[in-house]
């Protein structure tokens, strides 16, 4: 495992651009233009657009269905130019369906622009874009690791910070594609067995510590035997037999998930009934790996595209450095 603990400030002139007044109260339409060029919206509006994506997550489940073609995204982790390198490769949204698998914020230069296009997005067309959540999407991991201050930051208050957290609250657990494909962020959970266990979950809350909820923002795929203690603190590591008996008891073919950095942006485990995709390529700026999505086809296909940063981030080279999280901060990815 690689830790990234270092993160440059995001002070770039004509990425963290206040928009005046009269952009206000507008619609998604309205402010994808701006969105896109890395400008943040003014607090109002911001709050307007979370509460605007929540009315649209109450009425989906925990558990989204999608249908085939689609295409999925791993973590993003706020490096805004990447994310548009991604929708460059991927296709621009309407023309490509996406499911982004969580872990939005945090790390990266940009978070609040990265969830603002996102929820944007998301709001304009909403049969396009599932945002499933991830353990960053989070009160408490992103006062550690960026986006509070960020929001700070750009606001001079918490308002823009608490409504995000409010609407992560209201994110899908999972996506299922095809009614074959599971898409989740982190992994599996010793207390969930079937899908219907995840359909019934509460999910407007906190992330809990420990339990099924946490399980499947936090787990990761390993070696083991079935199920072992995981190093990051929350979640399990779980193994090919845990995951080929739940794929076999759901009638699934595939686990999609995100959670882990892979160098070369996607890896396949257990006989390919589970696959990571990551998509921040050089993660933190410095890590020097490969970023992928996968694509599902109605015919049954798959393959990925795979990609490195997109060359605005070199404008963002020579940025002052702040160390994320405390002394005490341990966990990583």
């Amino acid at each position: 495992m690689i830790t990234c603990n270092i993160l440059p400030i995001a002070n770039v002139t004509g990425c963290n651009i206040l928009l005046s007044a009269p952009y206000r109260q507008m619609h998604p339409d309205q402010w994808l233009p701006h969105l896109m060029k890395c400008q943040h919206l003014p607090e109002a509006d911001i709050i307007s657009l979370c509460n605007r994506v929540r009315a649209i997550l109450i009425e989906e489940g925990n558990i989204q269905p999608i249908n085939s073609p689609v295409t999925i995204c791993g973590d993003i982790h706020g490096q805004f130019w990447d994310l548009l390198e991604l929708l460059r490769k991927g296709g621009m949204v309407p023309d490509t369906k996406y499911i982004f698998m969580g872990d939005f914020v945090d790390r990266g230069n940009y978070s609040l622009e990265t969830v603002s296009l996102l929820l944007a997005l998301k709001a304009r067309y909403p049969d396009k874009v599932s945002l499933l959540r991830g353990n960053h999407e989070s009160r408490q991991i992103t006062q550690v690791y960026g986006f509070y201050d960020e929001c700070q930051q750009k606001y001079g208050s918490s308002s823009v910070w608490k409504a995000c957290c409010t609407t992560f609250d209201y994110l899908n657990l999972a996506a299922i594609i095809d009614g074959a494909i599971l898409c989740v962020h982190g992994g599996l959970s010793p207390d969930i067995r079937t899908l219907d266990q995840i359909r019934v979950l509460t999910r407007a809350q906190e992330i809990p510590h420990e339990g099924a909820f946490c399980d499947l923002m936090w787990s990761d795929p390993d070696e083991v035997p079935s199920w072992a203690v995981s190093p990051r603190g929350a979640g399990w590591l779980f193994g090919n037999n845990v995951t080929r008996e739940f794929n076999h008891v759901n009638g699934l073919s595939l686990i999609a998930r995100a959670h882990q950095l892979v160098q070369e942006g996607h890896k396949f485990m257990f006989n390919t009934s589970l696959v990571t995709v990551w998509s921040a390529p050089n993660y933190c700026y410095r890590c020097g790996n490969l970023a992928s999505i996968m694509r599902f086809y109605e015919d049954g296909r798959r393959d990925f595209i795979d990609y490195g940063p997109a060359p605005e981030n070199e404008r963002d080279r020579g940025m002052p450095m702040r160390r994320i999280g405390g002394a005490g901060a341990q966990y990583f990815m």
